[in-house]
């Protein structure tokens, strides 16, 4: 693309920058600048440089240039430009008061002063008198400019011309969806064999497909139909497949939809979120579809609807306050016509606590909220010992629930109270601060929990059991299990919470021989005497055991198969200040390989939910980083830390095929059929969970980003 730019003679002092406060006062406030540093920071840094002054990608916001373009402009005019040509790619996607605010950033480092008011939107100031006041000389800057002669030449020096290049380069506008089939009650509970309408597929959470033209024999046969660069963060999202389209989760909330056979981009959808509002690397492990839309938990604590068929957005909901530390790590799930959600950020003592929600589908309207943190006027408000409502925290629901159409009951699990350590937070292990840790099954109409299950009263180490809940029907009796940090393996019966069995799936020392009679787990006596700065070694580590890396059941097998870390920790309590506002985790710990594993970190292993015992396991170095995938053609698809994604024989553990990808593999492998052909995606690129892995596997060479999705299939 060729612009016309007029090259200037060297610039005569009248519009040389002025670096003087503005004669005019209060154009802006300084929360407006700084909010609008953040997003210039997050959307237009790059290209434009962190301190305006330009790249060979965009031009200079500041200085002499820029009021030699600009000087004589409206601020109206830039702010125009911003809202029709930024971010590259993807213009008008930022909210009217970000642009605003970013206006009011490039006007502050160019000069103008803050006051008491924020800068409204379209203002029809010049941007020289803004900056220099009564100093500024419109009629020398016109006359600068008009003396120079048009000359033909490819540019970066005007503002706005990379992100016009890239705009009209890329030639993208988002497209609809045609004949788009609404997702009923019914397609969730049986959804059709090639499709992936929920987080695990289907709402009881196994992680299975039905697809089986992919199988043993000719697994190794798989090829690469197609990959798509994914944006920065931790990559830990679950891809939904639904008529041949992809809806893909990117970190920083951003939804795409894909021709699932291609990966041609159809429609995208970026949210704007406070950049402070981001947890973790940012992981949203799953989103939701339903009827005509798509629903999204934001970083900022709010729910999101989009139209299924253009990206648009139809509504938000705000559940909470992200500056009071609020966040999702993963999204809604569908149950009897509700859309049910958890929250995050509750390590902080605050008068609202940890809850789940119901909310409209169709209105974003919420209709119920049910703490979990058991209230004053709570039966349980005695299991919290004498702390009284403010000063309990934790509670958090890190992970999407799972439903049972025909109980209509929901199945989430809770996160353990904070700070981690018991002493921390001025309580014991025998305090059992309910209703951290616990199963609970909650009527999606009312919100009322129908029954709770606390697989470990009190806990004091980190070893939370909030991940999946499978639900298994065996010889007509209905199941829920789960397995937690500690590696137990709980069987419950899911109508009534009543406990059936648990069994160890991994080495742990946290706890006296289990009682499978009562179903009940007891500390060791120092950890249960353990006072602020003893430190504490046990097995499994913080990190598991288990952790967010679900399980995948199979009905042919009757078998749950569980990626797990072979790793353990010592954890040592601090003092955690008991005022509203503080909390925290308050505690500090050391990981390291656990004993036996002989440098193998890396556990899968295959357990039988009838008989509760091990099928097989398979034990290597680099440890398994994504959630295990089941399918009909009996191979279990799971992806590791040194960037393999494999195939195991579902029924004997055996490694059947492997193939190396960019990076390291990340979130939720998903299988689908596209015109009758069988695929298998999975994502890559871990963001935060590089704390652990280059402490733990520094010989393991781990590349910077490498965010991506990777689609195969078998040969055409």
């Amino acid at each position: 693309m060729v612009y016309q730019l007029r090259i200037a003679a060297p610039l005569i002092a009248a519009v040389m920058f002025a670096a003087q406060v503005s004669a005019l006062e209060g154009l802006y406030t300084e929360q407006q600048a700084a909010n609008g540093k953040l997003n210039y920071d997050k959307h237009c840094g790059e290209c434009h440089h962190l301190a305006l002054s330009g790249t060979g990608h965009g031009a200079a916001l500041a200085g002499p240039s820029f009021l030699a373009k600009w000087g004589n402009e409206t601020i109206a005019s830039l702010e125009t430009l911003i809202r029709e040509e930024m971010p590259a790619g993807a213009p008008n996607s930022l909210k009217p008061s970000v642009n605003t605010a970013i206006t009011a950033h490039i006007l502050r480092v160019n000069g103008a002063a803050a006051g008491d008011t924020e800068l409204a939107p379209n203002t029809g100031l010049i941007i020289g008198v803004a900056v220099q006041g009564d100093a500024w000389d419109a009629a020398a800057a016109r006359e600068a400019a008009e003396n120079t002669g048009p000359i033909i030449f490819q540019s970066w020096s005007d503002a706005g011309v990379i992100a016009d290049q890239a705009n009209k380069a890329r030639g993208f506008v988002n497209r609809t969806i045609d004949n788009y089939e609404p997702v009923t009650d019914a397609m969730l509970a049986a959804p059709p064999a090639g499709a992936w309408l929920s987080w695990r597929r289907t709402q009881d959470g196994q992680g299975y497909s039905p697809l089986d033209q992919i199988d043993r024999d000719n697994v190794k046969q798989l090829t690469l139909a197609w990959s798509l660069t994914m944006r920065e963060g931790s990559n830990q999202g679950t891809p939904l497949v639904h008529n041949g389209v992809m809806f893909l989760t990117h970190p920083q909330n951003v939804i795409q939809a894909l021709d699932a056979a291609t990966g041609d981009l159809i429609w995208e959808y970026v949210y704007d979120y406070p950049p402070e509002s981001q947890t973790l690397g940012g992981p949203t492990k799953n989103i939701a579809l339903y009827g005509d839309k798509v629903f999204l938990a934001t970083y900022d604590a709010a729910l999101v609807a989009l139209d299924a068929r253009t990206g648009d957005e139809l509504w938000r909901t705000v559940k909470a306050d992200y500056k009071q530390g609020y966040t999702h790590t993963s999204g809604p799930v569908v149950g009897d016509g509700v859309l049910i959600s958890g929250i995050n950020g509750c390590e902080r003592y605050k008068k609202g606590g940890c809850f789940i929600t119901g909310h409209d589908p169709d209105t974003g309207k919420e209709l119920w909220r049910t703490s979990t943190i058991a209230l004053p006027d709570d039966p349980n408000d005695a299991t919290w010992g004498d702390i009284p409502f403010e000063l309990r925290a934790g509670g958090d629901t890190w992970m999407p629930g799972t439903y049972d159409p025909k109980l209509k009951l929901f199945f989430i699990g809770t996160a353990q109270a904070k700070p981690w350590v018991a002493a921390s937070r001025g309580m014991s292990p025998l305090d059992a601060a309910l209703y951290t840790n616990s199963t609970l099954a909650i009527e999606p109409k009312s919100g009322r929990i129908v029954w709770h299950y606390q697989h470990i009263p009190g806990e004091t180490l980190d070893m939370e059991s909030s991940f999946e809940r499978v639900l298994v029907d065996l010889d007509d009796r209905q199941f829920m299990v789960t397995v937690g940090k500690d590696g137990i393996l709980w069987k419950l019966e899911r109508a009534t919470g009543k406990f059936v069995d648990f069994t160890e799936t991994i080495y742990q020392n946290l706890f006296l021989p289990l009682n499978r009679s009562t179903g009940r787990l007891h500390y060791r006596q120092d950890i249960i005497d353990a006072k602020i700065g003893d430190p504490v070694s046990v097995c499994p580590s913080i990190y598991g055991g288990h952790n967010w890396q679900s399980a995948a059941y199979s009905p042919a097998t009757r078998a749950v198969v569980f990626p797990m870390f072979q790793l353990c920790v010592d954890m040592v309590g601090r003092e955690v200040e008991m005022t509203e506002g503080m909390g925290g985790f308050g505690g500090e710990s050391r990981v390291y390989e656990m004993p036996g594993a002989n440098g193998k970190l890396g556990r899968l292993a295959a357990w039988d939910i009838n008989t509760m015992t091990e099928r097989w396991h398979h034990t290597q170095r680099a440890m398994f980083v994504t959630a295990a995938l089941n399918t009909a053609g009996g191979l279990t698809f799971i992806g590791d830390l040194d960037r393999y994604l494999k195939a195991f024989d579902t029924a004997d553990g055996k490694l059947v095929w492997q193939t190396r990808l960019g990076a390291g593999l990340h979130g939720y492998p998903v299988s689908y059929a596209v015109n009758g052909r069988q695929y298998i995606a999975v994502q890559a690129g871990l963001g935060v969970l590089k704390l652990l892995t280059t402490a733990q596997s520094p010989d393991i060479h781990q590349p910077s980003g490498g965010n991506q999705i990777y689609v195969f299939e078998l040969p055409h």
